[in-house]
C-alpha cells in the first residue's frame, strides 16, 4: 500500500476487505472500503459500480481475503479468523505501532463461535417484559439470534466502517440514568464500559435504549452485544483507550453470556502518581488514580445553582508511594456511601483534574471507583502503607487558592486554558470569572424580531401582511422589538472560546441599544458593520457559565455570558497582588 501510495507500480496486490460503507446518490450506489495490507490500512478506496453485486449478492464478503484487481476469492474470512497483522491509519507512524507477528499465529477471539442460550431470548433488546408470545417478540428474538449467531470480533478491531460484528465483553463501569433538557424536550441516558481481551469501549443508551437496557446490563457480567453504532470517542470526556464510542440503538442485539468468561477482563486501570498529577493538568481528559484514604471530611448538602437541587459532596485525601497526596472530591451516592474506616485503598478510573485546590481530583458521572480491589497494585499500596507510608511526612499537591479579591472582584477567577484543562461543566453548572477579549462576532442573526408582549421576547414569524405572529402567545402584533443574540470569539493569553451573549449584556458590549442597531441594520448597513466591528478586540471582565447540553443526541459543553463588565484597572490590579502574595511573590 505504501508503495502504490507514492506512485509506485504493484503487480495483484494481495489486500484485506476490513468493512465497507455504502455511499448514495441520486443516479448510483458506490461502495466505500477500508482495506489493510497488513501493516497499513486506508479508507480511501472505491469499489467499482460494476462489482457491486460482490456486496449486495453476498453481504459477508467484508470478512474475507481478496485479489482486488479482479475481486478473486482467496480465504473465507470465516477461516482467516483475525485481522492480518497490526495494520494502523496511513501516514502514522508505524514503526511505533505495528508489532511482529508469529508464523502461525493462535486464533484471535474473533473465531470463536456463539452459541446463545435458549432460554436468554427474554433478555434480549427489543422484546417487551412481559414474555407473551406474539409476532413482534418473535421477530425480535430472531433478528437477536442472527446479529449473535457468527464469530466474535475484538472490541479493538472496530470501526464505523463494519456492518456486521459481534462483541463478547464484560460490564466494567455502569453509570447512573442522567437526565436532560433542550428545546425537543426533555431526556435521559446512561452509559457503560465494555470490556474484552483486546481493549475498552464506552457505549450510551438515549430514551428508549435507556429503559430497555439499563436494568439488562450488570455491573461484572459478560454479555454478546451487536448492532450498535459506532461514532468518534470525545476524549474531553472519555478516558478509555479506543477511538471510538458505541451508541445503543431499536436495533441493538444484547445477550448474557452463560458460558465460563474468565478469559474475559475486568476493569483496565492505566493509574497516574499522585505527584505527576500537575503536569497532567494540560491534558485533556479523564485520568486514573490509586491511592490510600489517609483521612475523610464529613458529607456536606449543596445547592446547585443551575437545577437548584441538593446534592451531597465529600473530600477525601488519598495518598501513594510518591510521598504525595491529593485532594478527591466525590458527589452524590458515591459521597453517602463511602466508609473512611479502616482507611481503605481507593482506585478511580475516570476522574478530573482541576486547578481550584492548586492540583485537586474530583468524581464525575462515569467515575468508576473501587474499594480495596483484588488488583496487584492495591496489595503493594497497602503494604507500603501499613509498613511505610502511615509514618511518612507527605506533601499536598492541593494547596487552597484565593479566589476572591477587593473591590468587586470576587468569584472563582480561572483563565479560558484552565477552564478548559478543568473540563469545567462536565459534570455539572459551573460558574468563573476571567478576563478576556473580544477577537469576532458572528453578524449573521446576531439580533431577531420578538414578540412585544412583556418579557415573552420569543421570535416572531413575519406574516407579509403588515403582522408578526407569535407561536407563545398564540397572536399576531402590528410591531415588533429587536433582540440580540450575539455568538462571539473571547480570548485571553492562554486560550479561545465561542461564547453565546444574550440581550442586556451584549448591550453592554457593543455599547449600543438593540432598538438603534435594527434601525442601522434596516437604514444604514455600513454603520451597522461597523457598529459590530467596534466591538473588537475590546477587553471586559465576563463572568461565564459553562454547561453540558444535549444536541442531536450529542452532549456539547456551551458557554454563556453572565455579565460582561468593563475593567477598572485599579481593582484589578490589587486583584492580582493579593493573587501573588498567596502564591509567595
Amino acid at each position: 500500500m505504501h508503495t502504490i501510495t507514492n506512485g509506485g507500480q504493484v503487480d495483484a496486490p494481495v489486500l484485506q476487505i476490513l468493512g465497507f460503507k455504502l455511499l448514495q446518490s441520486d443516479k448510483s450506489e458506490r461502495y466505500r472500503l477500508l482495506i489493510s495490507d497488513g501493516k497499513h490500512m486506508n479508507s480511501m478506496a472505491m469499489l467499482a459500480t460494476q462489482l457491486n453485486h460482490m456486496v449486495t449478492d453476498d453481504p459477508g464478503w467484508f470478512e474475507r481475503l481478496f485479489i482486488i484487481l479482479e475481486l478473486t476469492l482467496l480465504t473465507p474470512g470465516e477461516e482467516v479468523g483475525r485481522r492480518i497483522g497490526n495494520p494502523v491509519n496511513f501516514g502514522s507512524d508505524s514503526k511505533s505501532a505495528v508489532t511482529p507477528q508469529a508464523d502461525n499465529p493462535q486464533p484471535s477471539s474473533m473465531s470463536r463461535s456463539i452459541a446463545p442460550p435458549s432460554h436468554s431470548s427474554s433478555s434480549m433488546f427489543g422484546e417487551t417484559k412481559k414474555a407473551t408470545p406474539s409476532a413482534s417478540a418473535s421477530r425480535n428474538s430472531d433478528m437477536a439470534a442472527n446479529a449473535l449467531s457468527g464469530p466474535t470480533h475484538p472490541i479493538s478491531s472496530l470501526t464505523p466502517y463494519q456492518n456486521k460484528w459481534t462483541v463478547r465483553a464484560r460490564v466494567t463501569n455502569k453509570s447512573g440514568i442522567r437526565t436532560y433538557s433542550n428545546s425537543r424536550g426533555e431526556g435521559k441516558l446512561f452509559s457503560v464500559d465494555f470490556t474484552d481481551e483486546s481493549g475498552e469501549i464506552r457505549a450510551t443508551g438515549f430514551n428508549d435504549a435507556c429503559d430497555k437496557l439499563y436494568d439488562l446490563l450488570e455491573l461484572g457480567k459478560v454479555y454478546y452485544i451487536s448492532r450498535c453504532s459506532l461514532k468518534s470517542a470525545r476524549k474531553e470526556y472519555n478516558n478509555l483507550k479506543n477511538d471510538y464510542e458505541m451508541y445503543f440503538n431499536s436495533d441493538t442485539a444484547i445477550i448474557p453470556c452463560h458460558d465460563a468468561a474468565d478469559d474475559v477482563p475486568s476493569v483496565q486501570y492505566n493509574f497516574v502518581p499522585i505527584s505527576s498529577l500537575p503536569s497532567y493538568l494540560e491534558k485533556p481528559g479523564l485520568h486514573d488514580v490509586i491511592g490510600v484514604c489517609k483521612s475523610a471530611g464529613d458529607v456536606q448538602n449543596i445547592t446547585v445553582r443551575s437545577t437548584n437541587r441538593e446534592t451531597s459532596k465529600r473530600d477525601l485525601t488519598l495518598v501513594d508511594k510518591s510521598g504525595h497526596e491529593v485532594i478527591l472530591t466525590l458527589w452524590g451516592e458515591e459521597a453517602l456511601k463511602f466508609d473512611p474506616a479502616a482507611q481503605p485503598i481507593v482506585a478511580c478510573k475516570g476522574l478530573r483534574l482541576s486547578t481550584f485546590n492548586g492540583c485537586s481530583a474530583s468524581s464525575v458521572s462515569s467515575t468508576l471507583i473501587q474499594i480495596n480491589p483484588d488488583i496487584p497494585e492495591a496489595h503493594t499500596l497497602r503494604g507500603w502503607y501499613d509498613n511505610v507510608g502511615c509514618q511518612m511526612e507527605t506533601q499536598s499537591i492541593s494547596t487552597q487558592r484565593g479566589a476572591g479579591g477587593a473591590g468587586g472582584m470576587g468569584g472563582n477567577w480561572l483563565t479560558l486554558g484552565e477552564a478548559k484543562v478543568d473540563q469545567l461543566g462536565s459534570q455539572q453548572t459551573d460558574y468563573y470569572n476571567c478576563k478576556a477579549s473580544v477577537v469576532m462576532i458572528k453578524k449573521e442573526n446576531c439580533m431577531y424580531m420578538a414578540c412585544p408582549n412583556g418579557d415573552c421576547n420569543k421570535k416572531v414569524i413575519d406574516q407579509n401582511n403588515g403582522l408578526y405572529r407569535c407561536e407563545k402567545c398564540n397572536k399576531e402584533f402590528a410591531n415588533y422589538k429587536w433582540r440580540l443574540m450575539l455568538q462571539m470569539n473571547i480570548a485571553d493569553f492562554t486560550d479561545s472560546a465561542w461564547v453565546t451573549c444574550f440581550h442586556d449584556v451584549a448591550e453592554t458590549v457593543l455599547g449600543v441599544s438593540a432598538g438603534d442597531l435594527g434601525h442601522l441594520r434596516d437604514s444604514d448597513p455600513t454603520a451597522f458593520n461597523q457598529v459590530l466591528d467596534d466591538a473588537h478586540f475590546k477587553s471586559f471582565i465576563f463572568r461565564l457559565q459553562v454547561k453540558l447540553e444535549n444536541y442531536n443526541d450529542e452532549m456539547r459543553l456551551r458557554t454563556r455570558v453572565f455579565s460582561a463588565t468593563p475593567i477598572d484597572h485599579a481593582q484589578y490590579a490589587k486583584r492580582l497582588e493579593e493573587e501573588l502574595k498567596k502564591l509567595g511573590i
